[in-house]
């Protein structure tokens, strides 16, 4: 929990957790697959951690 620093710089370690997160969310039927492939390539591109916030943020946080 907490704010998220959307600024700080993302490391390779935050993008996985993310498609990890993204990947339950295909699991469970949230997402689509051309929903996640979009998101996938956005997470790699993605520099912060706002971006990396805002590509996961109408998921439940029980997928972390």
């Amino acid at each position: 929990g907490g704010p998220v620093q959307r600024e700080f710089r993302v490391s390779d370690a935050d993008r996985e957790a993310v498609v990890r997160r993204l990947h339950r969310a295909v699991g469970d039927g949230r997402l689509t697959v051309t929903e996640f492939d979009e998101r996938v390539k956005a997470v790699y591109a993605a520099e912060t951690r706002g971006e990396l916030h805002d590509l996961a943020r109408d998921l439940p946080p029980d997928l972390w």
